[in-house]
């Protein structure tokens, strides 16, 4: 049954016809007659209010005067008007009366407003006051003007009366007093009119478009008939209000649900109808045909609120008998509840990337609403990670899950392997078709009794009496198997479950081949990202290291760490953090770790390295990018590169870190005291985003001996719930107990830090520094001239001799004299020469000129060319390291018993001429 809009007909809604109208008619004529009614009133009583007040008035000035100290003797003078008549006209100016008047005992008038009224007999009764001595007032009417007078008697000391005193009011006065306000009630009452209407007019108004015009008549046949129509049709009608309760119900209505007769108003729960359409009714929603039981009945429900939009409006649900559909409908809710389960299968198969707990999934989702048992099983190399053999014989899987409604159960635990030998077993059967085989007697199942008869006699008598076994299938490959079980559910399982349970598998299978190929991708991708990493750390004396590395649980990603000897007894400690996970992390961490040892090996400041680093990183996104714009949208991902990185250097001769970063968070400085510090650093931008025209930069810290500098990546500091603020604060309380090995840093750091499953890579480095003793530096400033290099390299003979380094002193002093020679005669101011004895002897000559020498082969006839050569040949290492100003040249030899060279050239004789050598030129 459905609503339909009354539309007025043409005429309809205007005039007295309508409801509306009339109801407007009625309240106008309301409204008017109360509005007259009240202005009458209100005159009458302010002309009442206007004579009371002129009579009080009048009394209190004739009073007044009357009882005025001198009127009783002016009376008896000989000429009472010249004493009071200007007394009187004062009086009744300063009272605002109309007249103040004083009479003889006889009523003459001695005094008057009108001139030629004096001398006068007042007319009225005026012996009440002459006779009695009474005062008293009244409204006089005669001779000269109609009045409210009041007459009081003047009486002298010895109590006779000697004269009257009135005063009073015209009526015309009063008559115009009471005219204005006349003007103000009707204009009161002419608005209150006008309101009434107006709001007579609004209500008619909306009473018109409630009612569409309609008037008494109409209305009263339209009920009639709309109360015919809902109890004649065979369709059950509900109506709601917005307060949840029936306001009606007709006749079908009241059989289908069996209603008591006073049902109306009450609430809907109250009406011991079905949960579920109680629930409809109340949550106001739509439907459209659902089916509800009342009784042994199926009703087909639909609802649909009263007022269009729904706010706030009650509902009207339609009903009609579909008994004949009950097979139907229990059908229809089997097939609800099996989507139901498969969309919850869905979601709650396949929440973690691993192999055992996807299976668990499956398991505990069949569980109880599917089975009372189910067990997985799985290929042992599909719980590696590999991939499941194609054409093996599937004879064998370990047991990988298992749920149950009891916590007691008879079948195999996990972790055994099963075995299906027997090929007429429903495993085996359901392996070698591809599909699900149900078995809905077990007592009567040859083949799975065959195969383990302990197990199946323990089986049966724990109940089991039905399974469906269905194989786990992905790509077309078998992966394993899921076995569904029922003991405590009578129904046994039906060709019907078959569909159902291949669905489920299929959807199971998928979840478990992707949690299979992320843990070969994770096992591959972290042994890749180890043997990226630092194996054995190198020997140097700057720094004592400790460190740790940690790879993600969902992933490998690109952090690494790594420690760099650098000439002159200096360590480089570098922490990077590259953009991704997976293999593509791992491989492009590798690239940037071995371009940042290429890079070390040019002896230039951090900030430089990092900027050799960006353009490196940008050329890998341009070379990645032709293949990615071929591939798939996973392929594009992983070819998008970016890296974090903090370059720092120490130096163990100053004590002097330089840091630089890009876009990494900074180091930790934990003094000998247990302070902790995190410096503030000029942060760049990551590496690889295309801005390497902004500059990094440098910031050098003073470091004092037994100071722990601790570097790490981002994964350690932010994880579940956890942001980088947080991380920091935790971090320091972590690293402020003093006197710790950087060992026992780095485990009290990752215990109280590392969460259980961290979601990114975690990189640790923690550097506690040494300084090279003072006796093991000699620095000499020379002068700019041939002469000062004999006696530096006589200088530093003597302090290698001093060191115990007897047998470098030739290599030293033939280095020195090159070296020295080429910067007093190329260089610039200053030049300086310094030793470090550490675990090699370096020998450096500083001056002020950028110019980079080179090594050359000089010809038999050259005079000069053979500088460098020599030194290269003598040397371990050299090179060349640029400052803010100048350069430094560097020769690196080894110490101990076959020191004394360090290179591959033959030994030198003493017979060798050094001061002759000093006169060659590179």
């Amino acid at each position: 049954m459905t609503a339909r809009r009354v539309t007025p007909s043409p005429g309809r809604g205007s005039g007295l016809r309508s409801l509306a109208g009339q109801v407007l008619a009625l309240e106008g004529l309301i409204a008017l007659l109360l509005v007259v009614a009240a202005v009458l009133v209100t005159f009458q009583q302010a002309r009442q209010d206007v004579l009371r007040d002129a009579r009080t008035r009048s009394l209190a000035v004739a009073e007044a005067f009357a009882k005025a100290p001198g009127v009783d003797d002016a009376l008896v003078s000989p000429d009472p008007t010249a004493a009071l008549q200007e007394r009187a006209e004062q009086t009744r100016v300063a009272t605002g009366v109309d007249f103040v008047a004083v009479l003889g005992p006889d009523g003459v008038r001695y005094t008057d407003a009108e001139s030629d009224l004096i001398g006068k007999k007042a007319t009225g009764d005026l012996s009440r006051a002459v006779v009695d001595g009474e005062s008293f007032t009244e409204t006089f009417h005669g001779a000269p003007n109609d009045a409210v007078r009041a007459v009081v008697p003047v009486v002298d000391d010895r109590g006779r009366i000697v004269g009257m005193v009135t005063s009073g009011i015209e009526v015309q006065s009063i008559s115009e007093v009471v005219r204005g306000r006349l003007v103000v009630l009707l204009a009161a009452g002419g608005g209150a009119l006008l309101l009434a209407v107006g709001g007579a007019a609004l209500v008619s108004r909306r009473l018109r478009r409630q009612t569409h015009g309609l008037g008494p008549a109409e209305m009263t046949r339209m009920k009639e008939h709309h109360e015919a129509v809902l109890h004649a049709v065979r369709e059950g009608v509900l109506i709601v209000g917005a307060d949840k309760r029936l306001l009606l119900a007709n006749d079908e209505a009241r059989r289908l649900l069996g209603l008591p007769a006073d049902a109306e108003r009450r609430p809907v729960a109250e009406l011991g109808l079905d949960p579920r359409t109680v629930e409809l009714l109340e949550s106001g929603r739509t439907a459209t045909d659902e089916v509800h039981r009342a009784g042994d009945r199926l009703l087909a429900v639909s609802v649909r609120p009263t007022v269009p939009d729904g706010s706030g409006s009650g509902s009207v649900m339609t009903m009609r008998d579909t008994t004949e559909l009950a097979a139907l409908s229990g059908r229809a809710e089997v097939a609800r509840g099996r989507l139901q389960l498969l969309y919850e299968a869905g979601v709650r198969i396949g929440t973690t990337l691993e192999v055992v707990r996807t299976a668990e999934e499956l398991a505990e989702v069949a569980v109880p609403r599917f089975a009372d048992f189910a067990t997985v099983e799985l290929l042992e190399p599909v719980l590696r990670g590999e991939e499941p053999p194609q054409d093996a014989t599937l004879s064998e899987m370990r047991r990988t899950a298992l749920s149950g409604v009891r916590a007691e159960q008879s079948l195999q635990p996990v972790g055994e392997m099963i075995r299906f030998h027997v090929p007429s077993t429903p495993m085996a059967v359901a392996l070698a078709t591809g599909h699900a085989v149900v078995e809905a007697e077990l007592a009567a199942a040859e083949g799975w009794r065959a195969q383990d008869p302990e197990g199946a006699a323990r089986a049966l008598a724990y109940g089991m009496h039905s399974l469906v076994t269905v194989p786990l299938l992905a790509r077309g490959v078998v992966l394993g198997m899921a076995n569904f079980w029922r003991a405590d559910t009578a129904e046994p399982f039906g060709e019907e479950d078959l569909e159902f349970a291949e669905e489920l598998a299929a959807r199971a299978a998928v979840a478990i081949d992707n949690a299979r190929r992320f843990t070969r991708e994770h096992a591959m991708a972290v042994t890749l990202q180890r043997s990226l990493l630092p194996r054995v750390l190198p020997e140097q004396n700057a720094v004592e290291v400790a460190y740790r590395y940690l790879p993600a649980k969902a992933g490998v990603g690109g952090d690494w760490f790594d420690v760099i000897p650098l000439p002159g007894a200096r360590v480089a400690l570098v922490v990077g953090d590259v953009v991704g996970h997976g293999l593509h992390a791992a491989a492009t961490m590798g690239r940037l770790r071995t371009a940042v040892h290429n890079f070390s090996t040019l002896d230039v400041p951090p900030d430089e390295i990092l900027g050799h680093l960006d353009e490196l990183t940008g050329r890998i996104d341009e070379e990645a990018e032709p293949a990615a714009a071929v591939g798939d949208g996973e392929r594009r991902e992983e070819t998008i590169t970016g890296a974090t990185c903090l370059y720092a250097i120490y130096d163990p001769a100053s004590g002097v870190c330089t840091v630089a970063s890009a876009g990494h968070p900074g180091p930790a400085v934990v003094g000998a005291d247990g302070r902790v510090e995190f410096p503030p650093l000029a942060s760049g931008l990551p590496l690889g985003l295309g801005l390497g025209d902004v500059p990094f930069e440098s910031t050098e810290l003073r470091l004092a001996e037994g100071s722990k500098l601790v570097l790490f990546t981002d994964g350690l500091l932010e994880d579940h719930g956890r942001d980088l603020g947080t991380g920091l604060g935790l971090l320091r309380r972590t690293l402020e107990r003093p006197e710790r090995t950087p060992e026992q840093i780095c485990a009290d750091v990752l215990a109280n830090l590392l969460s259980p499953a961290p979601r990114d890579d975690i990189a640790l480095l923690v550097a506690r520094t040494r300084r090279l003793p003072a006796d093991r530096i000699a620095e000499w400033e020379v002068a700019r001239d041939p002469a000062a290099v004999s006696p530096v390299r006589n200088a530093a003979a003597a302090k290698l001799a001093d060191w115990g380094l007897e047998e470098t002193v030739f290599a030293v002093e033939l280095i020195l004299s090159e070296l020295v020679t080429n910067a007093v005669r190329y260089g610039a101011d200053p030049v300086r020469v310094r030793l470090l004895y550490d675990r090699t002897l370096v020998c450096e000559v500083s001056d002020g000129s950028s110019t980079s020498p080179h090594l050359r082969h000089a010809a038999d006839t050259d005079e000069g060319g053979r500088g460098l050569y020599l030194v290269a040949r003598f040397a371990e290492r050299w090179g060349t390291r640029y400052g803010r100003r100048g350069k430094t040249i560097w020769a690196e030899l080894r110490v101990g018993p076959d020191g004394g060279g360090g290179g591959p050239g033959p030994a030198p004789t003493a017979a060798l001429d050094l001061d002759a050598l000093e006169k060659l030129a590179w």
